[in-house]
């Protein structure tokens, strides 16, 4: 039985693994939880798992729940709890670097689905994976895929990674369209049931464009060997092309379950009779098309902060963070994003090897003069 501490248990992805821990409850416990905000959620999930350990991000609400660790010391203790096995970060933000960390310099698996951790602290985190030799299982689609097309394979071997993309809820509009997008039109995603900063960040490409940095830090690909396809209908998640021109690609229906389940389950794969099978001769057309860079600028700043490096893409990412706030706050306008990540990254001079207290107060300095220039 896998012990887990789920950071981010009221989110999308949170959910969706307690609904595989209800499904399989002779091969998972939950020992510990945790929340940003909502805690009325929160108290129902501690009713029902019974967890060892409970921490609420924000103070304030923190202190409507007894016994709730607070802030960012309640995700880290979470994140190193003795009885933990696994330790799930499905976290939003910059926030889940920290527990990240925490949770592999305690020997724990990790089952990352927070995007931002090797965004903004790839080097280091992948450093800290090799020296205590820890599984990080990627809890993304993408991602999820490419570890299957390599299992077994010699990494040394591949031409390229193709990462495949939804293209969004915006994937057909023109530039007029985009300029008068709303954060309603936004969250509208086709074929994904996600968190809200993460289904923005599809329909920008920026998510995309993270998922670039994450896979040349997972996988050790130079980004000359990474690229991205636009495919509407996310039956194929991802391809792997080798030396010889095979290609070995990774298929499913569109359900952030299977790389949840495969994350937790690795190197084994339990039965899910919850989820529907690939219809395969269903499925008719599966397209695919070159994204456009010009109008969806996100991707292209996401390979410029991956080939310089140091740290660009924490500013990138802080940027990011905080202008998708304020469009769903219908603040700004969707094309403001783009301009205000552009913005903050022509303005920085890169430190080319960054510690981790530089990459923390960065993070923290691009989000305070984001928020002042956007206010």
């Amino acid at each position: 039985m896998k012990n887990l501490a789920i950071l981010g248990s009221t989110g999308s992805i949170g959910k969706q693994t307690l609904e595989l821990v209800r499904e399989h409850p002779d091969e998972f416990r939950v020992v510990a939880l945790s929340c940003n905000n909502n805690i009325e959620l929160l108290k129902k999930q501690i009713e029902e798992f019974n967890p060892e350990l409970v921490a609420v991000f924000n103070k304030e609400k923190a202190e409507l729940l007894v016994d709730s660790e607070p802030g960012m010391q309640g995700l880290k203790k979470i994140a190193s709890l003795e009885s933990a096995t696994t330790v799930i970060n499905s976290l939003v933000g910059s926030i889940g670097v920290l527990p990240t960390i925490e949770a592999i310099r305690n020997n724990k698996d990790v089952a990352l689905a927070n995007k931002e951790t090797l965004v903004t602290a790839g080097d280091i985190v992948m450093k800290e994976v090799k020296k205590h030799n820890i599984n990080l299982m990627p809890i993304d689609s993408e991602h999820s895929a490419i570890f299957q097309c390599l299992n077994g394979e010699n990494h040394k071997e591949v031409n390229k990674i193709t990462l495949t993309c939804s293209g969004g809820a915006f994937k057909d509009y023109t530039l007029d369209r985009l300029k008068t997008a709303k954060a309603s039109d936004a969250l509208k995603h086709p074929t994904w049931n996600m968190g809200s900063k993460i289904t923005i960040d599809s329909a920008t490409l920026m998510n995309k464009g993270f998922e670039v940095i994450e896979a040349h830090h997972l996988y050790n690909t130079p980004y000359d060997d990474i690229e991205v396809v636009i495919h509407p209908e996310s039956i194929i998640h991802s391809f792997v092309e080798f030396h010889d021109h095979s290609t070995i690609a990774q298929l499913g229906i569109p359900s952030m379950k299977i790389p949840i389940q495969y994350a937790l389950t690795y190197p084994k794969r339990f039965k899910n009779s919850a989820l529907p099978r690939l219809d395969i001769a269903k499925t008719q057309n599966l397209t695919f098309k070159e994204p456009n860079m010009d109008l969806f600028p996100c991707l292209k700043y996401a390979y410029i902060a991956g080939y310089h490096g140091g740290t660009l893409p924490a500013v990138m990412n802080a940027a990011n963070e905080i202008a998708v706030k304020y469009f769903l706050e219908n603040k700004i306008s969707l094309l403001d994003i783009a301009k205000t990540i552009k913005q903050a990254m022509d303005n920085h001079k890169i430190i080319k090897e960054p510690g981790l207290e530089e990459i923390i107060d960065i993070d923290k300095k691009i989000k305070e003069e984001t928020e002042n220039k956007l206010k």
